[in-house]
Protein backbone atom coordinates (compact mmCIF):
# COMPACT_ATOMS: atom_id res chain seq x y z
CA UNK A 1 0.00 0.00 0.00
CA UNK A 2 1.30 3.43 -0.93
CA UNK A 3 1.98 5.94 1.81
CA UNK A 4 1.05 8.70 -0.61
CA UNK A 5 -2.42 10.15 -0.01
CA UNK A 6 -4.58 9.80 -3.08
CA UNK A 7 -6.64 12.79 -4.16
CA UNK A 8 -10.23 11.78 -4.86
CA UNK A 9 -11.22 12.03 -8.54
CA UNK A 10 -13.88 14.63 -7.75
CA UNK A 11 -11.28 17.02 -6.29
CA UNK A 12 -8.88 16.36 -9.18
CA UNK A 13 -11.69 17.27 -11.53
CA UNK A 14 -12.46 20.53 -9.70
CA UNK A 15 -8.78 21.55 -9.62
CA UNK A 16 -7.89 21.36 -13.28
CA UNK A 17 -10.35 19.43 -15.38
CA UNK A 18 -13.89 20.62 -14.59
CA UNK A 19 -15.40 18.80 -17.59
CA UNK A 20 -13.77 15.48 -16.66
CA UNK A 21 -12.26 14.97 -20.10
CA UNK A 22 -8.64 14.30 -19.25
CA UNK A 23 -6.46 13.73 -16.24
CA UNK A 24 -9.30 13.73 -13.71
CA UNK A 25 -11.20 10.98 -15.47
CA UNK A 26 -8.24 8.61 -15.50
CA UNK A 27 -7.07 6.49 -12.59
CA UNK A 28 -3.40 5.65 -12.14
CA UNK A 29 -4.19 2.04 -13.16
CA UNK A 30 -6.01 3.05 -16.35
CA UNK A 31 -3.13 5.39 -17.24
CA UNK A 32 -0.82 2.33 -17.40
CA UNK A 33 -3.14 0.20 -19.55
CA UNK A 34 -2.33 -0.49 -23.20
CA UNK A 35 -4.80 -1.62 -25.83
CA UNK A 36 -4.51 -5.31 -26.82
CA UNK A 37 -4.28 -4.17 -30.41
CA UNK A 38 -0.97 -2.37 -29.84
CA UNK A 39 0.94 -5.55 -29.00
CA UNK A 40 -0.54 -7.69 -31.79
CA UNK A 41 1.90 -9.44 -34.12
CA UNK A 42 -0.39 -9.01 -37.09
CA UNK A 43 -3.83 -7.86 -38.17
CA UNK A 44 -5.97 -10.04 -40.44
CA UNK A 45 -8.97 -8.69 -42.33
CA UNK A 46 -12.02 -10.90 -42.03
CA UNK A 47 -15.80 -10.96 -42.30
CA UNK A 48 -18.09 -11.36 -39.29
CA UNK A 49 -19.43 -14.94 -39.16
CA UNK A 50 -22.86 -14.23 -37.67
CA UNK A 51 -25.16 -13.20 -40.50
CA UNK A 52 -25.25 -12.57 -44.21
CA UNK A 53 -24.61 -8.81 -43.93
CA UNK A 54 -20.84 -9.29 -44.26
CA UNK A 55 -19.50 -6.69 -41.82
CA UNK A 56 -15.75 -6.25 -42.07
CA UNK A 57 -13.58 -7.17 -39.10
CA UNK A 58 -9.98 -6.63 -38.13
CA UNK A 59 -8.66 -9.64 -36.25
CA UNK A 60 -5.65 -8.91 -34.04
CA UNK A 61 -3.34 -11.90 -33.53
CA UNK A 62 -0.52 -12.29 -31.00
CA UNK A 63 1.49 -15.50 -30.69
CA UNK A 64 -0.96 -17.19 -33.11
CA UNK A 65 -3.92 -16.46 -30.78
CA UNK A 66 -6.77 -14.03 -31.49
CA UNK A 67 -6.53 -11.25 -28.90
CA UNK A 68 -9.08 -8.74 -30.22
CA UNK A 69 -11.63 -8.35 -32.99
CA UNK A 70 -12.87 -4.92 -34.04
CA UNK A 71 -14.89 -3.46 -36.88
CA UNK A 72 -12.95 -2.61 -40.02
CA UNK A 73 -13.31 1.11 -40.80
CA UNK A 74 -12.33 0.40 -44.43
CA UNK A 75 -15.32 -1.91 -44.94
CA UNK A 76 -17.87 -0.30 -47.30
CA UNK A 77 -20.58 -2.42 -45.66
CA UNK A 78 -20.12 -1.70 -41.96
CA UNK A 79 -17.63 1.22 -41.95
CA UNK A 80 -16.05 0.00 -38.70
CA UNK A 81 -19.27 -0.83 -36.87
CA UNK A 82 -20.26 -4.22 -35.48
CA UNK A 83 -23.45 -5.40 -33.82
CA UNK A 84 -23.19 -6.83 -30.27
CA UNK A 85 -22.67 -10.37 -31.59
CA UNK A 86 -19.99 -9.24 -34.03
CA UNK A 87 -18.28 -7.22 -31.31
CA UNK A 88 -18.20 -10.27 -29.06
CA UNK A 89 -16.92 -12.65 -31.73
CA UNK A 90 -13.51 -12.83 -30.04
CA UNK A 91 -15.28 -14.86 -27.34
CA UNK A 92 -16.63 -17.11 -30.10
CA UNK A 93 -13.02 -18.00 -30.90
CA UNK A 94 -11.50 -18.06 -27.40
CA UNK A 95 -14.34 -19.30 -25.19
CA UNK A 96 -13.25 -21.98 -22.72
CA UNK A 97 -16.59 -23.67 -23.48
CA UNK A 98 -15.83 -24.02 -27.19
CA UNK A 99 -15.82 -27.65 -28.29
CA UNK A 100 -12.78 -28.87 -30.20
CA UNK A 101 -13.94 -32.48 -30.40
CA UNK A 102 -16.78 -34.30 -32.12
CA UNK A 103 -19.43 -35.17 -29.54
CA UNK A 104 -22.00 -37.84 -30.38
CA UNK A 105 -24.98 -39.26 -28.54
CA UNK A 106 -26.33 -42.48 -29.99
CA UNK A 107 -30.09 -42.86 -30.58
CA UNK A 108 -31.81 -43.43 -27.23
CA UNK A 109 -28.45 -42.91 -25.52
CA UNK A 110 -28.02 -40.94 -22.32
CA UNK A 111 -24.28 -40.19 -22.53
CA UNK A 112 -22.13 -38.25 -24.98
CA UNK A 113 -19.11 -39.94 -26.48
CA UNK A 114 -16.18 -38.54 -28.41
CA UNK A 115 -15.55 -39.55 -32.00
CA UNK A 116 -12.66 -38.77 -34.28
CA UNK A 117 -13.58 -36.41 -37.12
CA UNK A 118 -13.14 -39.00 -39.88
CA UNK A 119 -15.54 -41.44 -38.19
CA UNK A 120 -18.15 -38.70 -37.69
CA UNK A 121 -17.88 -37.53 -41.31
CA UNK A 122 -18.24 -41.12 -42.56
CA UNK A 123 -21.35 -41.60 -40.39
CA UNK A 124 -22.93 -38.45 -41.81
CA UNK A 125 -22.12 -39.40 -45.41
CA UNK A 126 -23.45 -42.95 -44.94
CA UNK A 127 -26.71 -41.71 -43.41
CA UNK A 128 -27.15 -39.07 -46.10
CA UNK A 129 -26.61 -41.54 -48.96
CA UNK A 130 -28.87 -44.17 -47.38
CA UNK A 131 -31.69 -41.64 -46.81
CA UNK A 132 -31.33 -40.23 -50.33
CA UNK A 133 -31.47 -43.71 -51.90
CA UNK A 134 -34.45 -44.78 -49.74
CA UNK A 135 -36.52 -41.64 -50.45
CA UNK A 136 -35.52 -40.96 -54.08
CA UNK A 137 -38.37 -40.14 -56.50
CA UNK A 138 -37.57 -40.64 -60.20
CA UNK A 139 -40.96 -39.58 -61.53
CA UNK A 140 -44.49 -38.76 -60.43
CA UNK A 141 -47.51 -41.03 -61.05
CA UNK A 142 -47.95 -39.54 -64.55
CA UNK A 143 -44.36 -40.34 -65.51
CA UNK A 144 -43.08 -36.77 -65.36
CA UNK A 145 -39.47 -36.67 -64.14
CA UNK A 146 -38.92 -35.48 -60.55
CA UNK A 147 -35.34 -36.56 -59.75
CA UNK A 148 -35.61 -35.46 -56.15
CA UNK A 149 -35.66 -36.55 -52.54
CA UNK A 150 -37.98 -35.24 -49.86
CA UNK A 151 -36.09 -37.25 -47.23
CA UNK A 152 -33.33 -34.66 -46.89
CA UNK A 153 -33.80 -31.12 -45.66
CA UNK A 154 -31.11 -28.47 -45.28
CA UNK A 155 -31.08 -25.42 -43.04
CA UNK A 156 -28.23 -22.98 -43.64
CA UNK A 157 -27.15 -21.00 -40.62
CA UNK A 158 -26.62 -17.36 -39.81
CA UNK A 159 -23.10 -18.12 -38.59
CA UNK A 160 -22.20 -19.10 -42.15
CA UNK A 161 -21.26 -16.43 -44.62
CA UNK A 162 -23.06 -15.88 -47.91
CA UNK A 163 -20.58 -17.97 -49.89
CA UNK A 164 -20.94 -20.98 -47.58
CA UNK A 165 -24.74 -20.81 -47.76
CA UNK A 166 -24.53 -20.50 -51.55
CA UNK A 167 -22.39 -23.66 -51.70
CA UNK A 168 -24.81 -25.51 -49.40
CA UNK A 169 -27.65 -24.59 -51.73
CA UNK A 170 -25.76 -25.73 -54.82
CA UNK A 171 -24.51 -29.01 -53.31
CA UNK A 172 -27.85 -30.10 -51.88
CA UNK A 173 -29.77 -29.06 -54.99
CA UNK A 174 -27.38 -31.18 -57.05
CA UNK A 175 -28.05 -34.07 -54.63
CA UNK A 176 -31.79 -33.77 -55.32
CA UNK A 177 -32.93 -32.06 -52.13
CA UNK A 178 -35.74 -29.53 -52.54
CA UNK A 179 -36.31 -28.62 -48.88
CA UNK A 180 -33.56 -26.04 -48.58
CA UNK A 181 -33.90 -23.01 -46.35
CA UNK A 182 -31.76 -20.50 -44.49
CA UNK A 183 -32.07 -19.38 -40.89
CA UNK A 184 -31.83 -15.74 -41.97
CA UNK A 185 -35.18 -16.02 -43.80
CA UNK A 186 -37.04 -17.77 -40.96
Amino acid sequence: MSSRISVPPFLRQLRGDPLGLGRAAQSSRSARLEPRTRTADRVVQSVCPYCAVGCGQKVYVKDEKVVQIEGDPDSPISRGRLCPKGSASEAYVNSPMREHRVRYRRPHGTEWEELDLETAMDMIADRFLETRARTWEDADEDGRPLNRTLGVAVLGGATLDTEENYLLKKIFTAAGAVSIENQARI
